[in-house]
């Protein structure tokens, strides 16, 4: 079985007045290809921290982190920026969608900045758009768009660079409970269908149902539960 996310002996740690703060103590886990893990735990346990250095985002203390087999350490900026930009996808609490692009243009987009021929970026585009529901919004800017399809041109854009590995920020928070798990569902389907592995910080309960795993973060590591 291929681990497409790996952390491993993963710390992380910083100054507080004074004072030495460990977030991630020796965190390990894997995450395998079509499977959708959710992450929980209290606020301020160091979710955010571990997502950040699961997506290059952040260089942990210590620890090596392994996407698609692919180590992060020892890369500089240029490299990440293109491990993000191929290798991961990111889903976040807001969609983050830039306001100025219509739906199908910020697919585009993101396929522009990784190199993707136009005519398969086009193709690509307009897949994306009816597997997710939303080949009648192609043309619709953000603001025009409900929560729930603001969230599905998101996971659109997430997915549009065929990353190995999805990032999911609370993906269901700004959304009622019927949208909530529509995505939900969209991402784990994906995950299944496409072979990723996917990783859903989460404090929704309603969607554990849907995940494969769930880990809950407490003293600095992952505990299944």
């Amino acid at each position: 079985m291929k681990h497409r996310l790996i952390l491993q002996n993963i710390t992380h740690t910083f100054e507080d007045g004074g004072m030495q703060r460990t977030v991630l103590d020796q965190l390990n886990v894997q995450v395998a290809e079509g499977e959708l893990v959710a992450v929980m735990g209290p606020s301020g346990s160091g979710k955010s921290t571990f997502l950040s250095i699961a997506g290059a985002l952040l260089e942990p203390t210590g620890g090596e982190v392994y996407v698609d087999g692919e180590a992060i350490s020892g890369k500089n900026g240029q490299e990440l920026a293109a491990m993000r930009l191929h290798k991961l996808g990111f889903i976040f609490q807001s969609a983050h969608l830039i306001p100025y692009l219509k739906v199908e243009e910020q697919l585009l987009f993101v396929a522009r900045l990784g190199g993707m021929d136009r005519m398969k970026a086009a193709g690509r585009s307009r897949d994306m758009l009816h597997k997710l529901g939303l080949s009648h919004r192609g043309s619709a800017y953000p603001e025009k768009l409900s929560g729930g399809e603001r969230q599905r041109a998101a996971i659109a854009r997430a997915l549009m660079n065929d990353p190995a590995v999805l990032l999911a920020d609370e993906p269901t928070a700004s959304l009622d409970a019927s949208r909530g798990m529509d995505v939900v569902r969209l991402i784990a389907g994906e995950v299944k269908q496409s072979g990723k592995s996917a990783v859903m910080v989460t404090h929704d309960e309603r969607v554990v149902p849907l995940c494969d795993r769930v880990l809950y973060l407490t003293n600095g590591g992952l505990a299944e539960k």
